[in-house]
């Protein structure tokens, strides 16, 4: 699998509700703060229509899905780069993981308290934000001072890092996230040893009440990811860990009686498989399987996202497209068409690519 989403936000804006409804996990919930204080882990099926479609067609039983894993985490206080609350032991929690979800609470609830006092989105995502960067600054001011060490003794690899890690300080010091940042190739190979946090893309996930009038609130934190090129979802955390107990039959009855094609878990799954930029291939030869990949990646790759002996032993890929096969009804047609194609390993994997890959044993 190898994709994580980290999950953070305030105390009680519902993070550990909607990683419940995610992962299933049972993750303890109660309204006080640091409830979540070791990390709660869920690997989450990505919703696949096409997984289904190819396995009947190619006859194939009990067809794998593709996964992420979401990573729920202590809910950030102002003051935590500075050790408020949990402090680095949350924000050490969130360096690994591939991109953010970050949680608001867009709901008004007398039940639940607010760290604040009253809500409002846009403050409580730059509270966050704000934290994130100085706790990134810190870092790279570390990184600065010793490469500055080295690039004084002629290293001249130091000094090329050395401008990266100024520049990257200049911008947090502007107060915007480094993923803002236009950084070149080599500029986010420097940086990815430091796990800097504001590098990752974010997903904004507007945690609303279905019985309260809030859409506004919703509406601002749209507005706020749209102009900072971040995702946004919105979702009832406390109806969709109640949808998410229902029984399958149950739970298609239950949307369509909403009037809905799709829970909102489904579309924060798929938004984060979009932040991320991943496709979906498919192999056959023995179980029907969906893999998850960065679009972009080679078959050689590929292969060795199966397994390592593929990727050593590489001949060939065989390939044809999931839209193929549905428009042809079956394999054996797809390949008497000549629509199976016969790949080198430097072919860029497609998504919806049905592979097997030839490799020596």
């Amino acid at each position: 699998m190898g994709f994580t989403c980290g999950i953070i936000g305030l105390p009680n804006v519902g993070k550990s509700t909607i990683f419940n409804a995610l992962a299933g996990a049972g993750a303890e919930m109660a309204n006080y703060p640091f409830c979540t204080i070791e990390p709660n882990r869920g690997i989450v099926p990505v919703p696949d229509e096409r997984l289904y479609k190819i396995a009947d067609l190619l006859q194939k039983k009990d067809p794998i899905q593709t996964r992420i894993e979401f990573i729920d985490v202590a809910g950030l206080v102002e003051g935590a780069s500075r050790g408020e609350g949990l402090g680095n032991k949350f924000l050490g929690h969130i360096r690994e993981v591939d991109a953010v979800v970050h949680v608001v609470r867009c709901f008004k609830s007398g039940d639940v308290a607010h760290v604040t006092g009253g809500i409002n989105p846009i403050r409580d995502v730059e509270t966050v934000n704000t934290e994130l960067m100085i706790s990134d600054m810190e870092i790279l001011e570390r990184a600065r001072d010793k490469q500055n060490r080295l690039a004084k003794s002629g290293d001249r690899e130091a000094a090329e890092r050395l401008d990266t890690i100024i520049r990257c300080i200049d911008h947090l010091n502007s107060g915007r996230m480094l993923a803002e940042l236009d950084l070149h190739e080599n500029e986010i190979h420097v940086l990815k040893e430091y796990g800097l946090i504001t590098c990752k893309p974010v997903l904004y996930c507007s945690n609303t009440d279905e019985g309260e009038k809030t859409g506004n609130l919703a509406a601002e934190l749209a507005e706020y990811a749209r102009k900072n090129n971040a995702g946004f979802v919105t979702i009832s955390g406390k109806l969709e860990e109640e949808i998410s107990e229902l029984p399958a039959d149950e739970k298609e009855e239950f949307l369509k009686g909403m009037g809905l094609d799709s829970s909102g878990l489904e579309r924060l799954i798929k938004a984060s498989y979009t932040l991320l930029d991943l496709i979906t291939f498919y192999t056959t030869a023995t179980q029907m399987q969906a893999w998850t990949l960065l679009r972009g990646t080679d078959a050689l790759h590929a292969a060795g996202k199966i397994h390592t002996d593929f990727e050593k032993g590489f001949i060939r890929a065989e390939v044809f497209t999931c839209d193929d096969l549905f428009e042809t009804g079956s394999e054996h047609t797809v390949r008497a068409q000549g629509k199976l194609r016969s790949e080198g390993k430097e072919y860029i994997v497609q998504d919806g690519d049905i592979i097997r890959f030839l490799f020596n044993r």
